[in-house]
């Protein structure tokens, strides 16, 4: 079930409300202009608010500086352990009261946690009595989860279970490994494993939250039927009760890019997973645009990419091979990832990264950037053709504090990028030097 279906007021209501959703989003790309309203609450948290009278809907984000980069090396898995259960409960309610009082309104719950942040998200109806109780349930929830006793034993054995089995996977396996090549002693490498999850007590879970889950470094996103006055007292009401701890976070390693190795893990899958990668751009960096455009280039424009190509349709080597940039507050990872038979792994890779020093070498040529850029921008309105991924943008800004008119300069920053900035851009961020391999597969554990 899709997340702009998941909450059902009314049937054929339902249809019409998202449909008029579509027609004013496509309008809002078409014009490109996105008038981002941004205050801080009397409690510290910043807000950023997008009025849109179009249906009768909210859609609420809160975000917190509470992702893995903040986890102890030593209990991995605190973070999405502390995620989940914040929803499970709170002070006045029990976890299954909490669900009900959700469904009664027609609402949904939702959230995610990454490397760098954790969020809780609300989706409601905008009428009175519904949004009251949604925002009430959500407020509580932020403000007094209750952490019960049951409800920790069961994530707990469940995130063990999930960690045991991803040891027998050799996309995971491959993944978890190349995040500690790349990262290292960097909290970004940290991926949880049984041992670290068995070390984590319901103790934890309050003092994570306690340290992390505060008001001052607290980002709300809020999307939809509703005006200012009333966003205003929608973010004080989340944020009033939230635990306090001004100033600035403890400040994190910097990112060290590795050196030139390959690491080889047997396995007995009839492919071989590759990836290929280093640390290589922080989400506010200027070279994002250039990247982006010379990314879509060399891997992540699917069917028409260089690596594409030469991999998948000359020489038949991988069903899919791409390659993508993953922004972070420190320098996220660039990464290419193919997966192959086994009998050819060492000529796909060697392909891999013949087709890669070429594009470091010479940079994209006029044709292809030319066309790089119409299909990113062409496709600029299907990044914000619904509610959830309008709101995820906007969360996105406000987090890493960006630019308020990010969306709005989008389509322009990609016309702008030119050959030579392409060159330049993957000449500082991509280096061979710094290029770790991992391969797992080609034979038994």
């Amino acid at each position: 079930m899709s997340k702009e279906t998941a909450v059902r007021p009314a049937g054929k209501a339902w249809i019409f409300l998202i449909s008029a959703a579509g027609l004013w989003l496509a309008a809002a790309a078409a014009q490109a202009a996105l008038p981002i309203q941004h205050w801080t609450t009397s409690s510290g948290a910043r807000v950023y608010f997008v009025e849109s009278r179009s249906i009768p809907m909210l859609d609420i984000n809160v975000d917190f500086d509470a992702g893995g980069r903040r986890v102890p090396a030593d209990k991995a898995g605190l973070g999405g352990l502390t995620h989940v259960l914040v929803k499970a409960g709170s002070a006045a309610h029990s976890e299954e009261e909490i669900s009900r009082r959700i469904a009664d309104v027609g609402a949904q719950l939702g959230g995610s946690v990454d490397r760098d942040r954790a969020g809780i998200s609300l989706r409601t109806l905008a009428s009175e009595r519904e949004r009251a109780q949604a925002l009430a349930t959500l407020a509580e929830i932020l403000q007094t989860p209750a952490f019960p006793e049951a409800a920790f034993a069961r994530e707990k054995a469940r995130l063990i279970d999930a960690v045991k089995e991803d040891e027998t996977k050799p996309e995971a396996i491959a993944g978890k490994a190349f995040y500690r090549m790349v990262y290292g002693a960097h909290p970004y490498a940290l991926a949880p494993t049984a041992e670290t999850v068995a070390r984590i007590q319901r103790a934890d879970i309050a003092d994570f939250y306690r340290a992390n889950y505060v008001a001052e470094r607290a980002v709300v996103a809020i999307l939809g039927d509703a005006d200012r006055a009333l966003a205003e007292r929608i973010a004080e009401q989340l944020t009033a009760g939230l635990p306090r701890a001004p100033g600035a976070p403890a400040p994190l390693p910097a990112v060290v890019r590795p050196r030139s190795e390959t690491l080889r893990i047997a396995h007995p899958a009839s492919q071989s997973h590759i990836l290929l990668g280093l640390p290589a751009i922080a989400r506010n960096d200027p070279d994002y645009f250039p990247l982006l455009v010379g990314n879509y280039i060399l891997g992540g424009g699917s069917l028409v990419s260089r690596l594409y190509l030469e991999v998948r349709e000359k020489r038949g080597y991988a069903y899919s091979v791409y390659s993508y940039f993953q922004p972070l507050a420190q320098e996220g990872p660039f990464q290419i990832g193919l997966q192959t038979k086994n009998d050819q792994a060492e000529e796909a890779l060697s392909l891999v990264r013949v087709v890669l020093g070429g594009f470091l070498a010479q940079g994209p040529k006029a044709a292809e950037l030319k066309a790089a850029k119409q299909n990113l921008m062409g496709g600029f309105a299907l990044r914000i053709d619904s509610n959830r991924k309008l709101l995820d943008h906007v969360a996105l800004i406000g987090f890493y504090q960006l630019p308020l008119t990010w969306l709005d300069d989008f389509t322009a920053k990609v016309e702008k990028v030119s050959v030579a900035e392409v060159r330049a851009a993957f000449a500082r961020h991509v280096q061979a030097d710094n290029l770790v391999t991992v391969i797992v597969g080609g034979g038994q554990k």
